[in-house]
C-alpha cells in the first residue's frame, strides 16, 4: 500500500508543474520583445543621428598665448607680477634697470646739441662769405671808376706831352696809376670768385652739419626707445603663465621671461578624420562637452578648415615618396568658434573636449 502511494504522488507532481512554466512564457516573450522594440528604436535614433553629426573627441580648447620678451637686456628691479595673477593691456610687468640706458640718451643729447651749434657756425661762416663778396665787388666798382677817371686822364695827359705841356714823368705817373687801377679790379674780380666759393663751401658745411643734427636726433630717439623697453607692460588683458623671472635676475634680448594667457578669446581646434569631412562646412552648429564641465554644454559653429593636415606641420612630415607607405587616415584641424562665453564656466586653453558637429 506504501508502495503505491509515493508512486501516485510521484505521477501528480509533474502535471502540477506544467501549467505554472507555461503560463510565464508569455510574459517572458513579452519582455523580450519589448526589449528588443526598445534597442531597435534606440538603434535607429543613433543611427539617424550619426548620419547627421560627425563627432571626435581629438579636440582641445585654444587661446591667445603671448610670450613676454624684453627688447632690451640688463639686470631686473622689480617684478610686479606672479604666477595666476590676471593683468590688464598695459600694466607695468617688469622693470629692467635703466641706468645704463639713461646714459646712453645723455650722450645722444650731447651730441645733438654739438652738432646744432655747428650748424650755428657754418651758417655764420656763410654770413662772412658773403660779406667777402660784396666787399670785393666794392672794390671792382671803386677800381673800375678810377680806371675809368684814369683813362680820361691819361688821354688828356698824352695830348699835353704831345704839345709838351707836361714832363714826361707826369704822363709816367698818369700811366702807372691805370696800370695799378686796371690790376686792382683784376685782383677784385678773383677776390669775387674766391668769395663766392667760399659761399658756396660755406652753404654745403651747413647741409652737412644739418645732415649730422638729422643723424643725432636719430640717435637720440632710439636711445630714448632703448629707455622705454626697460619699462615692459602687458601686451594684452590675460593670466600670468610660467613666470621665469626674478629680481635681480640679468635677462638679454629674446629671453622668455612668462607667458600671458589672452583671457577675452578661446576657441577650440578639433582634429577631426579626413572621412569625416565630406559634408562639412563653414557655418554649421557644434555641441561642445567640455571635460572639466560634465554636466554643461556648450554651442558653437565651425569657422574654418584648416588648408592641410596636421601631419604637414609635423617636424618631421611623413613622405609616402619613400617607398614605406602605409595608409593612415590623416585628421585635418576644424576651428570651432564659441556663440558665447560662460563667465561661471571658463575655458582654459588645452582643455580636453568633444566636439560633435551637425553636418546634416
Amino acid at each position: 500500500m506504501a508502495t503505491s502511494v509515493h508512486q501516485d504522488a510521484a505521477v501528480v507532481t509533474p502535471t502540477d508543474e506544467q501549467p505554472q512554466s507555461s503560463s510565464r512564457r508569455p510574459i517572458i516573450l513579452i519582455i523580450l520583445a519589448l526589449v528588443l522594440l526598445v534597442g531597435g528604436y534606440f538603434g535607429y535614433q543613433r543611427y539617424q543621428f550619426g548620419q547627421a553629426h560627425e563627432d571626435t573627441d581629438d579636440a582641445q580648447v585654444e587661446g591667445d598665448v603671448y610670450p613676454v620678451i624684453p627688447r632690451v637686456g640688463g639686470p631686473v628691479l622689480d617684478v610686479k607680477i606672479d604666477d595666476n595673477q590676471v593683468v590688464k593691456k598695459g600694466d607695468v610687468v617688469v622693470t629692467i634697470d635703466p641706468a645704463d640706458y639713461q646714459q646712453r640718451v645723455n650722450a645722444a643729447e650731447a651730441a645733438l646739441a654739438a652738432a646744432q651749434a655747428n650748424v650755428v657756425a657754418a651758417r655764420t661762416s656763410i654770413g662772412t662769405a658773403q660779406a667777402n663778396v660784396k666787399a670785393a665787388q666794392a672794390t671792382i666798382g671803386v677800381s673800375s671808376a678810377n680806371r675809368a677817371r684814369l683813362q680820361k686822364d691819361l688821354k688828356r695827359s698824352t695830348f699835353l706831352r704831345k704839345e709838351d705841356i707836361i714832363p714826361q714823368s707826369d704822363y709816367d705817373a698818369v700811366q702807372a696809376n691805370l696800370q695799378a687801377t686796371t690790376a686792382q679790379r683784376a685782383t677784385a674780380e678773383q677776390q669775387v670768385a674766391v668769395a663766392r666759393q667760399q659761399v658756396a663751401a660755406a652753404e654745403q658745411q651747413v647741409a652737412v652739419a644739418q645732415a649730422v643734427v638729422k643723424q643725432r636726433q636719430a640717435d637720440l630717439d632710439n636711445a630714448k626707445l632703448q629707455l622705454s623697453y626697460t619699462t615692459i607692460t602687458a601686451p594684452a588683458n590675460g593670466v600670468v603663465s610660467r613666470k621665469n623671472v626674478q629680481p635681480g635676475q640679468v635677462v638679454a634680448p629674446g629671453q622668455q621671461l612668462f607667458g600671458l594667457v589672452a583671457s577675452d578669446r578661446t576657441w577650440v581646434v578639433a582634429n577631426f578624420k579626413e572621412t569625416q569631412l565630406e559634408n562639412m562646412k563653414v557655418g554649421q552648429k557644434v555641441n561642445i562637452e567640455v571635460d572639466a564641465y560634465p554636466n554643461e554644454e556648450f554651442e558653437g559653429h565651425v569657422e574654418s578648415l584648416s588648408a592641410a593636415t596636421g601631419a604637414r606641420f609635423a617636424l618631421l612630415p611623413p613622405d609616402n615618396s619613400t617607398g614605406n607607405f602605409v595608409k593612415v587616415t590623416q585628421r585635418v584641424p576644424v576651428k570651432i568658434a564659441l556663440d558665447k562665453v560662460d563667465p561661471e564656466h571658463p575655458l582654459r586653453a588645452g582643455m580636453s573636449v568633444t566636439a560633435t558637429v551637425a553636418v546634416k
